[in-house]
């Protein structure tokens, strides 16, 4: 107690306005590390005896400076900033990233700085692995325990075909023909035996594609043959289906009807074709040729698919489901979180699913630098759930959030804790003065 009281309380004024200052430093320092978070400090005073003699209403109580009660993180959004790497990942809501270690120990941060390593893992700069839902080798993703996000799928198998659908118009005013196998394996291409035709490339069970043309034949009113021509070095065909002066194979046959409004009513063979490639795929592969629901055979309006009408023939639509084996070319992200994946045969995967964490108190989270924090008793549980579900937020891709430090309000901050400790400072000197007349009132 007494004047020496004063050099207590200043003293604890100066290491206050001290650790402030050197937050104020730190949130300076870290104006743009990408997803950091202001930290404040914040004061509490200290008391010290009662000195008062009389009861509680008269009762004393002396003042024994301030000191720092906490430094609170300040989880306010930043501003978001594009960026060209499909990985850099943003979270507009209040779900953090988890990144765990190569042991599986977790860890916490806004920061969505992403690359692959040479692993295929999705890393944050220092290594971390990101955490989320791995999908399996057809593109199908089970959320339920999360686990380390990896890009080991550099290839997408190819798959066979099954199915050719088309739809078009076969001209109605066509003269009824009436093509033999051997007129169509010598020369397909030939008016007498044809009169319009479609190419199409279907795919073996190893991803090989192989050209076929379907031909389409009047033999009767409304009544239309087609036949699928394939190169003989590439099928298996019965003798009387392959021709060895022009190479060429019928591999499927059969008949289309319409009604006498130009519908489709029935097509032969809806359960597909058996064909065998001769390449050591799969033998045979059926594959089934769709030219639309039809009236009778599949109890459809025969309007979707293939018509005869009275107009040119034309091919107005035409897809098959096989394609070639494929290498993985570039990544996307979805604001769900789903990863997919593009590869060079045109086809995309569901490679992974990003997963989000938030807490009931996140001021609570403990830092331990590089953009981490860790749970801690304050912060509560984790609570893991996918992007976009309550308030997890959803994920931005080729977007990263800046640190939400305001320089303006940081500078103004440190004017004022400079003033403090420079007040602080002048009670130090001003009570030492004082303590020195004191000295010299005794001599």
């Amino acid at each position: 107690m007494g004047i020496t009281s004063a050099f207590f309380s200043a003293t604890s004024g100066i290491n206050a306005t001290s650790r402030a200052l050197t937050e104020i430093g730190n949130n300076i320092a870290n104006a743009q590390t990408i997803g950091f978070k202001t930290r404040t400090v914040s004061f509490g005073d200290l008391f010290g005896a009662n000195l008062g003699l009389g009861g509680a209403s008269s009762a004393l109580v002396e003042g024994r400076g301030v000191r720092v009660l906490g430094v609170d993180p300040s989880f306010t959004q930043g501003s978001l900033q594009t960026t060209s790497n499909a990985l850099d990942l943003a979270i507009d809501g209040d779900g953090f990233f988890q990144v765990s270690d190569a042991s599986g120990n977790p860890f916490f941060s806004r920061a969505g700085q992403f690359n692959v390593d040479a692993n295929g893992y999705i890393v944050s700069p220092a290594g971390l692995r990101l955490q989320g839902y791995q999908a399996d080798a057809v593109g199908n993703i089970n959320v339920g325990s999360t686990g380390d996000l990896v890009l080991t799928t550099q290839q997408q198998i190819g798959s066979p075909t099954v199915d050719v659908s088309m739809s078009g118009n076969i001209d109605a005013t066509e003269p009824i023909i009436s093509p033999t196998t051997a007129q169509l394996l010598a020369d397909p291409s030939n008016p007498s035996t044809s009169q319009f035709s479609t190419g199409v490339r279907v795919y073996d069970s190893f991803g090989v594609g192989h050209d076929v043309t379907v031909y389409f034949a009047k033999t009767a009113n409304n009544t239309w043959e087609y036949n699928v021509i394939a190169n003989q070095s590439e099928v298996t065909v019965p003798p009387a289906n392959e021709n060895v002066t022009t190479g060429n194979a019928l591999v499927a046959q059969g008949t289309l009807t319409f009604n006498s409004n130009g519908l489709l009513l029935t097509e032969s063979d809806p359960a597909g074709h058996a064909i065998s490639f001769n390449n050591g795929s799969t033998a045979p592969q059926t594959i089934i040729f769709d030219f639309g629901t039809s009236i009778t055979t599949d109890g459809g309006t025969g309007t979707d698919g293939m018509l005869q009408q009275g107009a040119a023939s034309v091919l107005l639509t035409l897809s098959q489901d096989g394609f070639a084996n494929g290498t993985l070319s570039s990544t996307s992200i979805s604001e769900d979180g789903l990863i997919q994946g593009r590869f060079s045969n045109g086809t995309t995967r569901n490679l992974g699913q990003v997963a989000l964490t938030r807490f009931i108190n996140p001021d609570g989270l403990q830092p331990i630098g590089k953009n981490l924090f860790i749970q801690s008793g304050d912060s509560g549980t984790p609570l893991v759930g996918t992007p976009g579900l309550g308030s997890f937020g959803k994920v931005i891709s080729s977007t990263l959030e800046a640190s939400n430090v305001d320089l303006g309000e940081e500078l103004v901050n440190m004017i004022i804790m400079q003033r403090g400790f420079q007040a602080n400072s002048r009670i130090i000197t001003t009570t030492n003065d004082l303590l020195g007349e004191l000295v010299n009132l005794a001599r």
